[in-house]
């Protein structure tokens, strides 16, 4: 009996099982709305930092219960750390595979219209994807410096979580290994130096930062428009009238290879990671696979076919990748996210972060309205591009009721990667 209940223990901690049970109790709780407010597909978002945040306690949970559970049956903490660790690097490889399909999905269905519809706006949306992270990264500097115990690997890892940048954290993660493996070898010669930690400090704010970035952009896109008292229907069609633009018929014979579209996309995800994968040499930067599947969904949707390949996908297939990619990335994510929340926790560092994620959100909404005079939509959809958030773009297509809205995302989200990957890299370097 004892063996039966072990093997149903084991099937039910299962890393598929985890998975599937975050995404089904995520969705419930997403469901809840106050005040006609909900988290909708954050919600997996929260559940996933809970469980990781539960995850970290499993090993002294179990040596508190002692080492036998009673007939024989012995539980092996060894066996149980290393269940955890290979958890986590589970969850890193869903994370990967949601931002492929999430990013790519999105280019996809903004590609037609995308290099076709350059005006003054995207100048505007150039613009606001820089100022978004110039006014982060200068309020990160500002708290590592006034703010001795708050390092400048510490600031760059609650930069990049309260922006959820992840190729921003990776690029802060880079510097600060660099850092660190320079100070162990001066240790190593010299006793009376101290070798920094400034990886793990980098990741530590990263998921110190990480809740409050996904959840109050994601507030934010929903909050907005009720306080100004947006009639969405009005807005909707004003906005597909200012931005409607005829894209052209396919003029050759092409062959659809499937009913779905997979071919094509798969052909933009595989597209976007050789993109992805290009550095530029002098400053060592690149689009990462966020970045580049992002534009080979750009690029594919625009062109539409591949010689004689029907490359059109059908709207609800590339709806389908866009919520399972989101789903996925938020539970990949998040998992990771509340183990490091717990590992170097202070209040501090959680108001640096809240206040490095309203700061440039406010104030580019602000100028995004009266200064570029955009559109609602427009505003907000830039607005989660500057701010590389992915979950809160999913929160605006389903508070718009359209998928158009992606346009702006996508116009300002490579200005605004390019510029964390920088600013992650010049912060650590300078402070």
């Amino acid at each position: 009996m004892i063996t039966y209940l072990a093997s149903i223990c084991a099937s039910a901690l299962s890393f598929i099982f985890i998975v599937f049970a975050i995404g089904a109790i995520g969705y419930l709780v997403g469901g809840i709305k106050v005040k006609g407010i909900e988290l909708g597909t954050a919600g997996v978002l929260l559940v996933a930092l809970i469980y990781g945040v539960a995850m970290t306690f499993l090993p002294v949970m179990v040596n508190a219960a002692g080492e036998t559970l009673g007939n024989g049956f012995q539980i092996d903490t060894k066996q149980i750390i290393l269940w955890s660790s290979k958890l986590k690097a589970n969850f890193g490889i869903v994370s990967n595979i949601g931002t492929a399909l999430f990013v790519t999905a999105v280019g996809l269905i903004a590609g037609p219209k995308f290099f076709r519809s350059f005006n003054k706006s995207t100048l505007a949306y150039i613009v606001l994807g820089f100022v978004v992270i110039v006014l982060g990264a200068g309020t990160a500097a500002l708290f590592a410096i006034f703010d001795k115990q708050c390092s400048a690997s510490m600031a760059v890892g609650l930069l990049t979580g309260g922006l959820t940048s992840t190729p921003g954290f990776s690029a802060g993660k880079e510097v600060a290994m660099a850092l660190d493996e320079a100070s162990k070898a001066a240790a190593a010669l010299d006793p009376s130096v101290v070798a920094t930690t400034f990886e793990a400090d980098v990741t530590a704010g990263y998921g110190i930062a990480y809740t409050f970035g996904v959840l109050g952009v994601v507030l934010f896109v929903q909050i907005v428009p009720k306080i100004l008292k947006v009639n969405m229907a009005n807005e909707v069609a004003n906005f597909q009238a200012a931005n409607a633009i005829k894209i052209p018929e396919l003029t050759k014979k092409v062959t659809a290879l499937d009913p779905f579209g997979f071919f094509a996309f798969f052909v933009a995800v595989a597209l976007g990671c050789l993109i992805g994968a290009i550095k530029i040499p002098v400053i060592n930067f690149s689009l990462g696979n966020s970045g580049g599947c992002l534009i080979g969904g750009l690029i594919v949707g625009h062109f539409a076919h591949i010689g004689g390949v029907d490359c059109r996908i059908k709207k609800e297939t590339l709806n389908f990748m866009r919520e399972l990619g989101l789903v996925l990335f938020l539970i990949g994510a998040g998992v990771p996210g509340g183990v490091n929340f717990i590992e170097k926790f202070k209040w501090t560092y959680f108001v640096y972060g809240a206040v490095m994620t309203t700061v440039p959100m406010i104030v580019g909404y602000i100028i995004a309205r009266y200064v570029f005079k955009l559109s609602i939509l427009n505003n907000l959809g830039s607005i989660t591009g500057g701010m590389t958030s992915t979950p809160a773009l999913g929160t605006l297509i389903a508070t718009a009721g359209t998928d158009e809205v992606s346009a702006a995302y996508a116009a300002t989200y490579p200005f605004a990667l390019v510029s964390i990957v920088l600013a992650a890299k010049i912060i650590i370097m300078v402070l």
